[in-house]
């Protein structure tokens, strides 16, 4: 719905004066009222609740209620409470601190309540009355009476709001019924909705008050529904209702859906000579034909085969009555599975689809499918449903799919779970952990010559344990050992080096860096030790180690310093965007003092709306609050290209920071630029308006 909406329920069942009958049901009235006419799904209106407060706070709230509203705005006042009749025949709505003796100076009066919907600019108004009028006095009170008739329409029937389209008034009762509580009037009851504000809640929230079954409620089907079900359940209470309104008002969405509408064709007129023949054996025969016109590919033949079936199911003998039943039980829903779950899945990453077909005979296939939350994505195919969900959409989510059938319908449960899609600059940068980690494969076997031996090193501490069993060997060779020749090219060129390394265990963790080429550790003597060598060494026998050569590391790529470029972009964008949406207010409401001062100048004066636009200086904010706009969209366009192309560069609460920026910058400048734009396009029309 595009218009703005508003409601405004005023629930009184406490009275400070004892001649007033204490109720239960306004209370309760008051919730479950707002939560369907606030349920973003039904009414989707901005409700606002008024409970127990005396007289002067109900007129003052219901004049602001009504005022500064504009043309396109539909508002709902819902009154539940006391009604009460002047002497003179007045209408009044009781307050907490109401005295019946007192009426105009602590009740609200009807005349006030119908002023201030004349005086609304609102396009359309809706008065909803659950009061008692004939019943507003307790039965032990002897001090007050209720005398006389109040036909309330007759208080709303006067004049018609000057600056809307329409407004409608309906009431619970007519003049001189009790506006039933819960079924009875007694005091001893517990708090349930009264029997008309149930019935328009009834209404909404489940879709029955949509009666032509359009997806919309209107007023007239919601007052329609409500009558009916008020005068079932008490005949002596009559809704009324009072309308002076241009086209149809759509109070809320309708839940329900309809089921799948498909003409009948008619059995044969021999067939239905047969349904209805004395011999049951003649019956039993015409159902086996009706099954097999059942399985019809053409639906219209199947569907009046199945309301045939229908007919005897209800009305025949046991086992004629059971036989059709048995039939019909073929065309009920048969979904390949009654639950879903997508998993985890990350945000704006391509999204799976899953599908769910149904079996059956073709009439059973025929259905329609209605998701309960906006992030279900549904396309139906020949057999069935393709199903995915919005990648926008966050957190773990569960929603239903209902999907209704000719005959029956069911339920497809659907979960999954929407989580951020980490940051790129930190995966590749754990990815890269991950391969410098990596050990390098032992190759220790190789390089220990024949008549060395291998021990452990006791470079730690006493009191220290290594930091792993195979992270450091040395190779000393044995002194009675005498000098073996070289096996082959391999060990000439280590033993011409005098030395060799062995690699760690691959279990073994990064050792600490190998020592520089100038270190003095080369003046100890053979069998030293040096916690800081994270080589093995082999040592010939009575040549003193050289010392050992730096390695060369392999050359890693540097990775760049993090920048702040999008933040500052996006905090920029967002700044631009507050000022768009701060200048266009400043205009608006020079705009509406504009408008004020050209009704007050009235006839005589000859200049244009649009001069008196021009005098407030509504132009140019207009004008700044455009180029605002753009500019904060641009920044934010910039913003986010910076992320994608260069993702290595920001880390990852830059990115979440930068997105959050540029989408609130979005959310601001994007309504702000419209209003802009049509407030101008406004102005350029009034120019030439006297």
């Amino acid at each position: 719905m595009t218009d703005t909406r508003h409601a405004l329920i005023i629930a009184n069942e406490r009275y400070d004066d004892r001649a007033l009958k204490q109720l239960k049901a306004p209370g309760h009235d008051a919730d479950a009222l707002a939560e369907v006419l606030g349920d973003p799904q039904i009414g989707d209106f901005d409700v606002d609740v008024v409970s127990n407060q005396p007289s002067y706070v109900l007129r003052r709230r219901i004049e602001h209620f009504f005022s500064d509203r504009r043309r396109d705005d539909t508002l709902v006042v819902h009154f539940s409470c006391h009604g009460i009749k002047s002497e003179s025949g007045e209408l009044y709505f009781a307050a907490s601190d109401t005295e019946p003796l007192l009426l105009e100076a602590t009740a609200v009066p009807a005349q006030f309540v119908r002023r201030c919907m004349s005086r609304s600019r609102a396009g359309r108004t809706v008065l909803f009355l659950d009061c008692c009028y004939g019943g507003a006095f307790s039965r032990s009170s002897s001090g007050v009476r209720s005398t006389g008739d109040v036909n309330v329409l007759d208080s709303f029937a006067t004049e018609k709001p000057a600056g809307g389209r329409g407004w409608a008034v309906i009431t619970a009762s007519s003049s001189m019924e009790y506006a039933v509580e819960g079924g009875d009037l007694t005091e001893d009851t517990a708090p349930r909705p009264s029997v008309f504000t149930g019935a328009v809640v009834q209404g909404l929230d489940t879709g029955e008050a949509d009666l032509d079954a359009d997806g919309e409620i209107s007023l007239d089907d919601l007052y329609d529904y409500v009558y009916d079900r008020v005068r079932g359940q008490n005949p002596h209470q009559t809704p009324g209702k009072t309308v002076e309104m241009q086209g149809e008002l759509h109070l809320a969405h309708s839940r329900r859906r309809r089921r799948v509408e498909i003409a009948p064709e008619p059995i044969p007129a021999s067939w239905r000579t047969a349904l209805h023949s004395k011999n049951h054996f003649t019956r039993l025969g015409a159902v086996a034909e009706l099954r097999y016109r059942l399985q019809s590919e053409t639906l219209p033949v199947a569907e009046g085969a199945r309301q045939a079936l229908l007919d005897v199911a209800h009305n025949d003998m046991r086992q004629v009555a059971d036989t059709a039943s048995a039939h019909l039980r073929e065309i009920r829903l048969q979904p390949s599975t009654g639950r879903l779950d997508f998993g985890r899945l990350l945000q704006d990453a391509p999204v799976p689809h899953k599908t769910v077909t149904l079996g059956g005979l073709p009439l059973a296939r025929a259905f329609v499918a209605q998701p309960t939350e906006p992030w279900l994505r549904l396309t139906e195919t020949d057999d069935g449903l393709d199903i995915t969900v919005d990648p926008a959409a966050e957190g773990r989510l569960s929603a239903d799919i209902l999907l209704k059938g000719v005959a029956d319908e069911t339920v497809i449960h659907v979960e999954a779970e929407l989580a951020a899609a980490p940051d790129d600059a930190e995966a590749s940068g754990q990815g890269h952990a991950r391969a410098t980690a990596a050990p390098a494969p032992a190759r220790a076997h190789s390089a220990v010559a024949p008549g060395e031996r291998r021990v452990p090193s006791t470079a730690h501490a006493p009191h220290e344990a290594p930091a792993h069993p195979a992270a450091e060997t040395r190779v000393i060779p044995s002194p009675d050992a005498p000098p073996s020749p070289p096996a082959g090219p391999e060990a000439a060129h280590a033993r011409a080096a005098d030395e060799t390394r062995l690699a760690p265990s691959p279990d073994a963790p990064p050792q600490t860096r190998p020592r520089p080429a100038d270190d003095t550790a080369h003046t100890r003597p053979p069998g030293s030790t040096d916690r800081h060598n994270a080589e093995t060494q082999v040592a010939p026998a009575g040549i003193p180690p050289r010392p050992p050569e730096a390695p060369r590391r392999p050359e890693r790529a540097r990775a760049p310093a993090p920048s702040r470029r999008a933040v500052v972009v996006g905090g920029g964008a967002l700044v631009a965007a507050l000022a768009g949406v701060g200048t266009f207010v400043a205009a608006a409401l020079s705009g509406v003092r504009a408008v004020r001062d050209f009704d007050d100048a009235g006839t005589g004066d000859s200049r244009s709306l649009g001069s008196f636009v021009e005098g407030t200086g509504a132009v140019p904010l207009l004008v700044a609050s455009v180029l605002t706009a753009v500019v904060a969209l641009v920044l934010s366009s910039v913003a986010r290209h910076d992320l994608r192309a260069r993702p290595e560069r920001y880390t990852q609460g830059s990115t979440a920071l930068t997105k959050a920026l540029t989408s609130l910058a979005r959310w601001l400048a994007v309504p702000a630029l419209v209003l802009a734009v049509l407030a101008f396009i406004a102005w350029l029309a009034t120019r030439s308006l006297t």
